[in-house]
């Protein structure tokens, strides 16, 4: 925990450190006022030299007090910690090696950090409606056979990828740049509570941290290194998810990007990735399974949800019914009415009226 604090995410000296000494002997060269004192690290001039710099930045943080605030916080916050050698550890993201995180402050159900499989959606902030329309689509299908949906928490296409995985009653996590106990955005409070619920929020950074630039460009090699996969949905030429994508190459994983229109300058990042990071080319929720080598599911399939079945054999193609009524028909409560009849509409087996819903004659579903 110390160290969380002492050090920022990715810190490689600090890992290597660690690795070499030990986390607690580490330590105590970091804080003595008299490095002679501690154990010397091995290497050469080269590391030594660094070590000497990583010295220099741990003692301006080297407050005990700072730690405790941070335990208090999570306490406050019914945060745990886990650490390498647990249970839950997801051992994924041990290969960022000494980059990898020391430890991670999780909220929700440890449990989703060692599920499998896992998939990253990640794009733009700014998305447009086909992106949030995509990542709705990807993430629901996904989710609702048993895939977690990790993002990062943020507006646009994490938000509406998170959104679709809770509305199927499927798994998410979000990995925050700051602490579990400051959600980030402040509009996303509600949906990160939610997240937390059934899935977990976790972050590397103690609670008290705020989120800043580098941290959220650190955060993004953990999305990728926890994940199976990567898919890019939306992104601009400089976005901050080719960041994500360029980690998760790096680590060998499978990287997929969604092609846009030539013209949408939304969508110049994923075509730069299938381009110049070799990504495939993703356009249904089976061709992601593929990625990570899954067998192949028929979009029919995967599209014949009970509930959805449900809610279309309540509805008629010529009168038009309010949700409240088809909620009544089918059995289901009127939040989950709401959420199959968006699915439905976005695979075009239903239509919104003035009046009400209407099934599509010889609709997809």
């Amino acid at each position: 925990m110390a160290w969380t604090v002492l050090a920022e995410p990715g810190d490689g000296v600090a890992g290597a450190l660690i690795a070499e000494l030990g986390a607690v002997a580490a330590l105590r060269l970091a804080v003595d006022d008299d490095p002679a004192r501690g154990p010397a690290p091995a290497g050469g001039e080269r590391h030594r030299g660094a070590v000497a710099e990583g010295l220099a930045r741990w003692r301006l943080r080297a407050d005990a007090r700072s730690v405790r605030d941070a335990v208090r916080a999570a306490t406050q916050v019914r945060a745990r910690l886990i650490v390498p050698g647990d249970p839950e550890w997801p051992a994924q993201v041990d290969d960022l090696g000494a980059h990898a995180q020391l430890l991670l402050w999780v909220r929700g159900d440890v449990t989703a950090l060692s599920s499998s499989p896992k998939v990253a959606i990640v794009g733009a902030r700014a998305a447009s409606a086909y992106g949030e329309h995509v990542a709705g689509e990807f993430s629901g299908e996904l989710a609702a056979t048993g895939v977690t949906v990790v993002s990062g928490g943020a507006y646009g296409i994490d938000g509406a990828a998170h959104r679709a995985a809770l509305a199927v009653e499927g798994r998410t996590i979000a990995f925050l740049a700051g602490g579990v106990d400051r959600p980030y955005p402040q509009g996303h409070r509600d949906l990160l509570q939610r997240i937390s619920g059934t899935g977990a929020v976790v972050s590397e950074v103690p609670c008290g941290t705020a989120p800043t630039k580098w941290r959220f460009l650190a955060r993004n090699r953990l999305i990728a290194a926890l994940s199976d996969a990567t898919v890019v949905i939306e992104a601009g030429w400089r976005s901050g998810s080719l960041n994500t994508a360029g980690h998760a190459a790096s680590l060998g994983r499978p990287l997929g990007a969604v092609p846009g229109p030539v013209t949408s300058a939304a969508s110049a990042g994923c075509h730069r990735l299938l381009r110049e990071y070799d990504a495939r080319c993703v356009t249904t929720s089976g061709e992601v399974r593929e990625l990570w080598g899954a067998d192949h599911v028929d979009e029919t399939e995967s599209r014949a949800h009970p509930d959805e079945t449900r809610v279309l054999d309540a509805m008629s193609p010529r009168a038009p019914l309010a949700p409240e009524e088809l909620a009544r028909r089918s059995g289901l409560s009127p939040a989950r009415t709401s959420a199959v009849l968006g699915y439905l509409e976005l695979g075009g087996a239903v239509r919104r009226s003035d009046r009400g819903w209407l099934r599509v004659p010889g609709g997809t579903q």
